[in-house]
């Protein structure tokens, strides 16, 4: 009886799988940054002024004291998120030392798409002038750079993309309700992009994302449109004080998530770079995880809030100032309506 097969060579086979596997790990890193702002800027007395001629009453120093916002840059009417979108995305490109052929993964996060559908990563797909790649929107509100930057992530290490554009992109000034000063002076318009490239070795190193819709009243935009014509309010609402108190609470967690995730402590971070909603909301996380105020990335005295565009247009800033050095280790983290939020840690 010629002797029993063995599964030995299986065994070998999956063995070498696994350490071919093992050694040819796939990651995500940024290989280059990009933004774009509105050449409007818009000062707090210009606002002032504005709200003064419709009989509101605000100032400068009550504006800075709440917020921390010292101006906002606002589109002129007509121009639309992807254009800055794709004025950002090109910045990023280049200093990828890539071109738009080079992409297979277009991802954008927006709450104030061109229109209805398609999506604005479609529109910007279409200004690049390539065709054929993945291109959709990412919903998340503040949050939405993050959870765009999350997913890019993911497809690049399953193999799905090789190299993404991640862009955050928002005219959030024709959301406002300039007959309340308590939201109307908090906003701005802006893109910020990333390329997302694949290697081996790790550049985007953890990630968390959370949403919690018990929250979906706090801060929204209810207004829709449907059978021709707006229904309800297309106006931003939103409970400050509410916000305010979830958003410390949940940055700081979802922070402490991300570096329990990546095995790091928080004095392991060179900068974090926040949603820029608020300055007391962006100290208030730095202090809870021990870092000094002069390792935070601020722009929000000069953009305002610019939702999902205000994370990368952060880190551009901190990029293109020499601030950020590759090398360093990045806390990204937003929080936004919905309630979303979230953190990504970075390797730059």
């Amino acid at each position: 009886m010629s002797p029993r097969p063995t599964n030995d060579h299986h065994r070998s086979d999956a063995a070498a799988g696994r350490e071919t596997q093992a050694t040819s790990r796939r990651f995500a890193r940024i290989a280059g940054t990009g933004s774009h702002l509105p050449p409007d800027r818009v000062t707090n007395q210009d606002l002032v002024e504005r709200l003064a001629r419709d009989g509101i009453d605000t100032s400068d120093d009550w504006i800075v004291e709440r917020t921390g916002i010292r101006a906002r840059h606002y589109v002129q009417r007509g121009v639309t998120s992807s254009q800055l979108g794709v004025l950002a995305a090109r910045q990023a490109l280049d200093a990828a030392g890539c071109t738009a052929q080079d992409i297979d993964l277009i991802i954008c996060a927006t709450s104030t798409p061109d229109m209805v559908f398609p999506s604005t990563a479609c529109l910007i797909q279409r200004a690049l002038g390539v065709h054929g790649c993945a291109a959709f929107d990412v919903q998340a509100v503040c949050s939405g750079f993050i959870y765009a930057l999350t997913v890019a992530d993911s497809m690049i290490r399953t193999g799905a993309a090789r190299r993404a554009l991640v862009i955050g992109a928002e005219v959030f000034s024709r959301l406002l309700d300039f007959s309340d000063r308590t939201t109307c002076v908090l906003f701005g318009d802006g893109a910020g992009a990333v390329v997302l490239e694949a290697s081996d070795q790790p550049g985007v190193v953890a990630s968390r994302l959370h949403a919690d819709s018990r929250h979906v009243d706090i801060l929204n935009v209810p207004g829709q449109i449907a059978y021709g014509e707006i229904v309800g309010s297309p106006l931003l609402k939103m409970e400050g004080q509410a916000v305010f108190k979830l958003a410390v609470s949940v940055l700081d967690q979802c922070a402490h998530e991300v570096l329990s995730l990546a095995g790091r402590e928080p004095q392991s971070i060179d900068w974090l770079i926040p949603h820029q909603a608020n300055l007391r909301i962006m100290f208030g996380t730095a202090r809870k995880l021990h870092l000094p105020l002069d390792k935070v990335i601020v722009t929000v005295d000069q953009h305002g809030n610019t939702s999902a565009a205000s994370i990368p247009l952060a880190l551009d800033e901190g990029v293109r100032s020499g601030r950020i050095q590759r090398g360093h280790s990045l806390m990204l983290e937003g929080v936004g309506g919905g309630f979303t939020w979230g953190a990504v840690l970075v390797d730059y």
